[in-house]
């Protein structure tokens, strides 16, 4: 161990003086992260100090939704370095890099309604890591030209690891490794334990002392109060694996199905027991299967977008070619246990079969898919629950929060005023909920004053519009998360918070489009009477498509057919 400390302190050394380019480090405060920073640190702490002649930067991207455990230590850790390299000369400079408001966790969440994060919607690594960590290199890079980017990440640690490790290689210059993000194309990767074991890196951060003053032995007791034993890196682009089995990772990450490390923190430590509610309202309301019933089915720009599900079918592989003709079928049994909406259709596959001499011999049919809304953001409903209960889980953890982390908050009133500007101005939720939902959840009154533009409906005006909506004599099914009446009342609500946005204008152009496009692809009484709309105009296109009550019905379509009989 001791000639592999040696042989890449060596390394780091002409590394460093080779050339005026500055570095930066990334830095999560797991161990990995640790070990480099502090094999880096003493590399050029050797140095004499008239050779320490450029840059290195330690960013760390905190999204302001990490473990608290790790991100009061993050935090910590980067205070002791700012001190440490001033008394020893260093020329290190840390930064604590966080997304901007716009991009960040439960704006996007709550304020926007995007549903949780998902393998095929994983909106939040862009937004939370690689946005801010790419602007400081990028800027950085573009002063100096280029610039060395270190990572702690390690072939050990997993296959996906290694593969992104293997996306670095083949260097034109020797050490580094050419980044594979294009957009990072004049930034070079320096990985200085990439082949060093977990062990090897323990080994390190044990037997030698931290030159910030920062105690390892603390780290390992963190590691140790939970199960796993990886940590988030610095992500800079989307080839990262999710940090969701790590303890460094975020709280709410539904990458994984259950956060275990901060399950086993609780349980190993008492001083700990105070994230609980943060674990209870991830548990509660993160969900990525089952939560159709809490989302609008349509997307966020009011669009309806149209799925179909794939149904297994135990084929029997027949003589013959086989021609086939898709048709909608309408789906009424509700207690489906697969497919439980009776809005939904399915597409039913006519099978013809024919001989060599093209001569029809057979004609079947099968359900072939189910075809369904795409759910989009989730609804006001289920944004003011979600909201009611963080602020709760808030108010509930700050008093017991030990005095270590005295300071710490789960949502910021930044956060709270963008959530509040975009129901009220993005959304036209003119109701104003977020006061009234921060003063019966915290006990006090809301903090910020009052918005800066004036909302087209006063309260009584709202009460007023929902009580006549709410009366109005709608035939229609109630199918999906929102009523006939509710549907009512918020496009109504939506055509006057339009019109309001066109008041100062001298010219009204748009305002006839805008207000056409809520009356076209919003105004439903039900769920499958905007699923019947968005069908009938997919058939306009290559697809042939009918609407049936019974699968006999295909026959109508087919004079002469008769199903499961031989056919000319």
């Amino acid at each position: 161990m001791a000639d592999r400390v040696a042989l890449a302190i060596k390394n780091t050394q002409e590394l460093y003086l080779s050339d005026p380019l500055p570095w930066i480090v990334g830095y999560s405060g797991g161990k990995d992260s640790t070990a480099t920073l502090q094999l880096i640190w003493e590399s050029i702490r050797q140095l004499p100090p008239h050779q320490r002649h450029k840059e290195i930067h330690v960013i760390s991207t905190d999204t302001l939704v990490e473990n608290p455990v790790v991100a009061i230590w993050v935090t910590h850790s980067l205070e002791a370095m700012t001190v440490a390299a001033g008394q020893q000369e260093m020329p290190i400079t840390p930064h604590r890099l966080t997304p901007k408001v716009e991009d960040r966790f439960w704006t996007n969440l709550i304020g926007k309604g995007y549903p949780a994060p998902r393998p095929k919607f994983r909106w939040c690594t862009s937004r939370l890591k690689i946005s801010a960590s790419n602007t400081f290199i990028t800027e950085l890079a573009n002063r100096a030209g280029e610039a060395i980017l270190v990572l702690g990440t390690r072939r050990a640690e997993s296959a996906a690891r290694d593969r992104v490790i293997s996306k670095y290689e083949n260097s034109t210059r020797a050490l580094l490794s050419r980044n594979s993000d294009p957009t990072l194309d004049r930034v070079w990767v320096y990985t200085p334990v990439a082949n060093w074991s977990t062990d090897d890196v323990w080994e390190y951060l044990i037997e030698t002392a931290n030159p910030w003053n920062y105690n390892n032995i603390e780290l390992f007791h963190i590691y140790r109060g939970a199960s796993a034993d990886s940590e988030c890196p610095l992500v800079v682009d989307k080839s990262t694996p999710s940090c969701g089995d790590s303890r460094f990772g975020c709280f709410v990450c539904t990458m994984v199905s259950e956060d275990k490390s901060m399950q086993a923190m609780i349980q190993n430590d008492e001083d700990k027991l105070w994230m609980k509610p943060l674990l209870d309202f991830r548990n509660a309301f993160l969900k990525t299967s089952g939560d159709r019933e809490v989302r609008e089915f349509s997307k966020m720009d009011g669009s309806l977008q149209l799925q179909f599900i794939n149904l297994k079918h135990d084929r029997v592989v027949r003589r013959g070619r086989v021609l086939s003709e898709r048709l909608i079928k309408r789906l009424d049994d509700a207690d489906d246990p697969e497919f439980p909406l009776p809005n939904r259709r399915v597409l039913v596959q006519e099978i013809r079969l024919v001989d060599a001499h093209g001569k029809q011999t057979q004609v079947e049919y099968e359900v072939e898919k189910v075809a369904v809304l795409v759910h989009g953001p989730y609804t006001q409903a289920y944004r003011a629950a979600m909201l009611n209960a963080l602020l709760q889980a808030q108010t509930e953890i700050r008093g017991k929060l030990p005095d270590s982390v005295a300071h710490f908050s789960v949502i910021s009133e930044e956060e709270l005023e963008e959530i509040r500007r975009i129901w009220v101005h993005e959304k036209h939720e003119f109701e104003d909920l977020v006061p009234d939902i921060y003063a019966a959840a915290v006990g006090e009154p809301y903090p910020c004053g009052e918005l800066d533009d004036a909302t087209p409906l006063r309260p009584d005006d709202l009460r007023m519009l929902r009580t006549a909506c709410a009366k109005a004599e709608i035939d229609a099914k109630h199918i999906g998360p929102v009523s006939a009446q509710e549907m009512l009342f918020r496009d109504l609500r939506e055509l006057l918070g339009i019109q309001y946005s066109y008041r100062g204008a001298s010219r009204r152009v748009g305002l006839t489009g805008d207000l056409d496009s809520i009356l076209e692809n919003r105004s439903f009484e039900n769920e499958a009477e905007a699923l019947d709309f968005a069908l009938k105009k997919k058939a306009g296109g290559i697809e042939i498509m009918y609407e049936m009550r019974n699968a006999e019905e295909v026959l109508t379509f087919f004079p002469g057919a008769v199903m499961g009989e031989v056919t000319e």
